[in-house]
């Protein structure tokens, strides 16, 4: 699994661009049935050794956050606005890359130069602009176009137990499910790659009314603030405690029931889980649960630090402790 992620993290891919990330996991899904719908989900349908008694959809979201470019000022420099929430504080002095290549760096003003409150105040994102070098318009025209997006720039490093990328969420998400695809399933099972999920869970939508799933898990990284600083009571979740299952966030109310059973059979199978402890954030299940009549949805999450940044970190366990989860809740849903 750790070489697919590593593999997946290098895709470039922001919300409404997620192609190459699809074409990565389409040349990976062996023989199984897919469509790719209007919107750009990917929908796979895999056969199990058995056939379930309910339909059960597992879905994980393709993009990541980045950038766009809305301007091409006449000095060269670009304005822009984020695909998806960053922190304007992370955004300074990072480098990003456009689909073509192009390397530019979100620029501030030196630290020399600013003074009083200025020098120590985080500037609005609205206000940052990326240089690629260039000192004209015309001359950054040749590289970057209106409405041409980027990613941040990483390389995936490995440290110790521990992996640091840009995209992880929710490239884990993906390796996970793409993962238990080429081991097989026990049970029929549709596996759902969706797009736009950082912009508003729009993928899903549409996604889950088509496939109209009884069941279904949603595969997603999630912030692990277990770091200085911050109180154990905002934590959310911490790295190398396992996968992290949610009660509830700002887009769903998880079934009471699910959250429950989800731990009870983590117990039984000797699988390493805890609870997301603050209700923060919102994924893809915001829009399953509640597509047609209704769908039992549970969320599984693989605690990450730093997410929405170029440095994600997640524990290696973690991701292992979430794909075996994964597997025994799909098959306790086909079957129950």
């Amino acid at each position: 699994m750790l070489d697919i992620l590593k593999e997946l993290c290098a895709i470039d891919g922001t919300s409404g661009h997620e192609d190459k990330v699809r074409d990565y996991i389409i040349k990976h899904i062996g023989d199984n049935e897919y469509t790719v719908d209007n919107l750009g989900n990917l929908i796979v349908r895999v056969k199990g050794k058995k056939r379930a008694k309910n339909k059960v959809m597992l879905c994980a979201h393709m993009d990541e956050v980045g950038i766009i470019a809305t301007n091409i000022l006449e000095n060269g420099l670009i304005k822009f606005i984020t695909v998806g929430s960053i922190d304007a504080a992370i955004l300074v002095g990072k480098a990003v890359k456009f689909e073509n290549g192009t390397v530019g760096i979100i620029g501030i003003k030196p630290t020399h130069l600013s003074f009083g409150e200025a020098k120590n105040t985080v500037p609005d994102a609205d206000t940052l602009l990326i240089d690629i070098g260039c000192t004209s318009k015309e001359d950054a025209l040749k590289y970057v176009k209106h409405g041409d997006t980027a990613v941040f720039t990483n390389n995936f490093v490995e440290m110790g137990n521990k992996l640091l990328s840009k995209a992880i969420d929710d490239r884990a998400g993906c390796a996970v499910m793409l993962s238990l695809i080429k081991l097989g399933f026990e049970y029929d099972c549709t596996c759902v790659f969706s797009v736009q999920e950082e912009v508003g869970l729009r993928g899903a939508k549409t996604a889950t009314f088509s496939v109209n799933p009884d069941y279904a898990i949603v595969l997603e990284a999630t912030t692990a603030a277990d770091i200085i600083d911050v109180p154990e009571s905002e934590s959310v979740c911490i790295l190398g405690k396992g996968a992290a299952v949610s009660f509830m966030d700002r887009a769903t109310i998880y079934n009471p029931a699910l959250f429950k059973k989800a731990f009870e059979l983590a117990e039984e199978n000797s699988i390493k889980v805890q609870p997301k402890t603050k209700v923060a954030g919102g994924n893809d299940a915001g829009s399953v649960h509640s597509s047609r009549g209704g769908v039992h949805t549970l969320t599984i999450n693989t605690p990450c630090r730093y997410i929405h940044s170029p440095s994600c970190v997640c524990d290696k366990t973690d991701l292992d402790n979430a794909m075996k989860l994964t597997k025994v809740m799909l098959e306790y849903f086909a079957d129950v």
